[in-house]
């Protein structure tokens, strides 16, 4: 069983990376003009742009919340059973963590939703945004392997 969650949880971690770094969906302004920015640039433009709140809101629930969820995991298999007070602070954060597993994920579907339906871009997919739900179904089934 720890082989499977070991598993998962490089499946969710590798995911992640790759999820934050590579584009998440292309964006397609008339016929000519299109972008294709990843998480990270995302963050990056609202930071520099003077939507430092919102990009800080935006890191901390599609950036530092999976990867924490994915650590504290790791810290609950590679711990065994050698410090049960580690244990049961590893289980409390996994457990906050872990109810806001699927808001990132939330928010980048709005983000094209709302790109769709303005009429000024068409919003199509790209392997970031599949990269990234990979890595949180993976640390959702990692972590709920964990806790049982």
């Amino acid at each position: 069983m720890r082989i499977v969650i070991a598993l998962l949880i490089a499946i969710s971690a590798f995911s992640l990376a790759l999820g934050i770094t590579q584009p998440l969906m292309r964006l397609e302004h008339l016929v000519f003009f299109s972008r294709t920015p990843s998480l990270i640039e995302m963050v990056g433009q609202l930071w520099s742009g003077g939507d430092r709140l919102l990009g800080a809101i935006v890191a901390l629930f599609s950036i530092v919340f999976p990867a924490g969820k994915i650590l504290a995991a790791q810290a609950l298999v590679a711990g065994g059973d050698h410090s049960p007070q580690m244990r049961q602070r590893m289980h409390r954060l996994l457990a906050i963590v872990s109810k806001w597993s699927m808001m990132d994920v939330l928010i980048v579907a709005i983000v094209i939703v709302a790109a769709k339906t303005s009429g000024f871009a068409d919003a199509f997919t790209q392997p970031g945004l599949w990269y990234y739900v990979i890595s949180v179904a993976a640390a959702a089934i990692a972590t709920h392997m964990v806790r049982d």
